[in-house]
């Protein structure tokens, strides 16, 4: 016969254990469990969220909650239509929590510091998204646009539509950002392609690219160097 999670020791029961010593002394699985709620005649929610934690067979790393599905998480016996939509708006909010609230506090002063905002945010997509950060003459954050999601062949992205932005913004530098499924930072013949075109099209108007960064996963890598006189140099390996 399975235990219920209130028959457990107080000192034991995931919500308990919260309230007393801090939601940082909570397991993953005591975690999920609160989200879960309940579990099944045969096993306690705690036990749901062991199985579910166990999906990809690596319990310490919950980087693939982002991208498990409903459906995935619906074939875990316990696991129904609500409480896997539960589950998928936990890691949205997980995700919404890490953007920064004030932009104007937020000022760009490197590639670093371009990572630092966004790595979070894209490092674990599964299909390749730009973003153009939008900033004032003294590379403080005006605005972060989304420009493009997956499926779509990055190296047809026009210039214009960025640049409308921009205008409309009145936004005096530009970066643009995005992430590589892969993993791997290492620049495309298409990454180059964007950059010349975006580069060019933009000094035309009087709005600097000062950046074109890729991010990873855990790793960036700046396509373009800024320099004193406004130009860049490409990093081009051969």
């Amino acid at each position: 016969m399975t235990i219920k999670v209130k028959e457990l020791p107080e000192c034991e029961r995931p919500y308990e254990k919260l309230e007393t010593y801090g939601a940082d002394k909570l397991s993953n699985a005591e975690l999920l469990a609160i989200i879960i709620r309940n579990g099944t005649k045969e096993e306690t929610s705690i036990m749901l969220a062991q199985k579910l934690l166990k999906l990809k067979g690596e319990k310490n790393n919950l980087s693939f909650m982002q991208d498990i599905s409903i459906e995935e998480l619906r074939k875990i016996k316990g696991i129904g239509r609500v409480k896997a939509i539960q589950i998928k708006a936990m890691c949205e909010l997980t995700k919404r929590m890490l953007r920064p609230i004030n932009f104007e506090k937020i000022k760009i002063r490197n590639t670093k510091d371009v990572a630092d905002l966004l790595m979070n945010e894209l490092r674990y997509e599964k299909v390749e998204k730009a973003k153009l950060l939008l900033l004032d003459i003294k590379q403080r954050l005006l605005k972060i646009v989304d420009i493009s999601v997956g499926g779509s062949n990055f190296a047809s992205i026009e210039p214009k539509e960025l640049l409308l932005e921009a205008i409309k913004t009145q936004a005096s530098r530009i970066i643009l950002v995005h992430n590589h499924p892969s993993g791997d930072t290492t620049p495309s013949s298409a990454d180059y392609l964007v950059t010349d075109r975006i580069y060019e099209a933009a000094d035309l108007i009087g709005i600097e690219l000062i950046d074109h960064v890729i991010i990873g996963e855990g790793t960036y890598e700046s396509v373009m160097l800024s320099t004193k006189d406004g130009k860049y140099k490409k990093n081009r390996k051969g």
